[in-house]
């Protein structure tokens, strides 16, 4: 009887961290990358940083939140989107880019490097403003804060 009084608070214990760990690796976690090298009040980039239809993703941290971006070059073009999808940021999930496409990790929706701007639908990931000059791709760190909200 002492065996089975044991057994049984055995199993329940076991329930509990079962369901403890399966609440606490639900939860999802917003990815962190390699820290935007800063210059003043810009992020600062060189062009030949950037492989042909590669994103590379950055974080910002402004007044405790990691805002997260990524910097792409097509086309001969250098251009800088939110790691936030415009209707699903408020998962805080971001995007993965896996065989030459972006994917929402929250909706699943994914195009490719050529319909990065137009995204598909109401999903697709917010434009920054970025400037390309002299071979230097410049970001305002305005243009970053002013999307803290979104992380």
């Amino acid at each position: 009887m002492h065996y089975l009084k044991l057994f049984f608070r055995a199993s329940i214990l076991a329930g509990w961290i079962f369901f403890l760990f399966t609440i606490f690796s639900a939860c999802s976690k917003t990815p962190e990358y390699q820290k935007a090298p800063l210059k003043g009040t810009e992020a600062v980039f060189s062009e030949t940083d950037f492989k042909a239809d590669m994103p590379v993703f950055f974080t910002y941290s402004y007044k405790r939140r990691n805002i997260n971006f990524f910097v792409l070059k097509h086309d001969g073009k250098v251009l800088s989107f939110l790691d936030a999808c415009a209707r699903c940021y408020p998962e805080r999930l971001g995007y993965r880019f896996e065989g030459g496409r972006f994917i929402c990790r929250e909706c699943k929706m994914g195009y490719s490097v050529e319909d990065i701007e137009k995204g598909a639908g109401s999903c697709h990931p917010i434009r920054l403003k970025g400037e390309l000059r002299d071979g230097v791709y410049r970001i305002p760190l305005s243009e970053i804060e002013k999307h803290a909200d979104k992380f």
